[in-house]
């Protein structure tokens, strides 16, 4: 095994033109309680890793960090190097995706976060920190606007007394008018949960019909302790660029995607309840999940690849597991530092 060069982290040299900034309120986002800036930050990574890590520490706040932005500025590497670079500074604790649930002109959508720490920190870190951070968002998202302030009712000054109305005539007789029949039934959660797709992600816009088809599929989810952001996030995630049939791929993804049964069954939380807002996102495959069940930024498939039967992908197996003892190496100094 060729041993790396631990030099300093490789300082990008100051650019003329200005960052790529990303839309307001993405963009790089930076961790609490970072160590100051050091000439040896990333100095046991590898050589790729520490250059884009490098280049990134130095992006402010608000910058697009995202693979093509990166790979039009770094013109070393192209994209898939770019995208690999970052999987690898995801596995050893300084970068997070998350998808947070945000609401614009009564429009409801999800977008990803990204947050960076210069130091590196290990799982429980992350998940304590994302933990804050969904709860700060939830808060903020709740809590009444600043100047939003109900109006002070004017004083009330005594009026003159009014002149007294005439006597009234005889009052007319209304007849009785026809109260509405009542509705069969409300939609079920499952119904709405489909019917807000559309909404969501044009994509996978549904009919009526489709909705009606579906109800059953989507209805088995709740059954298993599932709310509605959950559902929405399993059918919406990792979208390909083109939906032929929206009903054959929203089954389709009822059908694999269906969570296991737990032993309880979560109450359905009340209205006004405050829901999570942020969930982890896979660092290779943007599968959206809880922090616990994407340890190092990976899913399990992401974090188990397939067997291999060629040398050619057992060599990319070996280099997997030398990236791996080498984080955990990483981890171990960090520990002890």
């Amino acid at each position: 095994m060729a041993t790396e060069n631990l030099s300093p982290a490789l300082r990008t040299p100051a650019s003329s033109r200005p960052y790529a900034k990303a839309n307001r309120g993405y963009g790089k986002r930076s961790a609490s309680d970072q160590c100051p800036p050091r000439a040896d930050d990333f100095m046991l990574l590898p050589e790729r890793e520490r250059y884009i890590a490098g280049y990134v520490d130095h992006l402010p706040d608000g910058a697009a960090m995202d693979i093509k932005s990166l790979a039009r500025s770094i013109p070393l590497y192209g994209q898939m190097a770019v995208g690999s670079a970052l999987r690898a500074l995801g596995v050893a604790g300084h970068l997070r995706y998350a998808q947070c649930r945000v609401g614009e002109r009564g429009q409801v959508r999800w977008v990803t976060r990204t947050f960076w720490s210069r130091t590196a920190r290990d799982n429980e870190w992350w998940g304590a920190f994302l933990d804050a951070e969904n709860n700060r968002t939830t808060h903020e998202a709740t809590a009444p606007r600043a100047g939003a302030e109900s109006p002070t009712p004017a004083p009330v000054t005594p009026a003159e007394p009014a002149a007294q109305p005439a006597s009234p005539g005889p009052v007319p007789v209304v007849p009785q008018q026809r109260t509405p029949e009542p509705a069969l039934g409300q939609p079920s959660p499952a119904y709405l949960t489909l019917a807000q797709l559309g909404r969501i992600e044009p994509r996978l816009a549904l009919s009526a019909a489709d909705c009606a088809v579906l109800e059953p599929l989507a209805a088995q989810w709740f059954t298993r302790g599932v709310d509605t952001d959950y559902l929405t996030h399993a059918l919406t995630s990792g979208l390909p660029a083109r939906v032929g049939s929206p009903i054959g791929f929203v089954r389709r993804r009822l059908n694999d995607k269906i969570p296991p049964r737990l032993p309880t069954i979560p109450s359905p939380a009340a209205p006004g309840s405050p829901v999570r807002r942020l969930m982890v996102e896979c660092t290779e495959c943007g599968t959206p999940g809880p922090s616990e069940a994407l340890p190092d930024g990976l899913c399990r498939p992401c974090r188990t690849p397939a067997p291999d039967t060629t040398s050619k992908q057992a060599t990319g197996a070996d280099a997997e597991r030398n990236v791996r003892g080498l984080v955990a190496e990483l981890r171990g100094m960090l520990k002890h530092a």
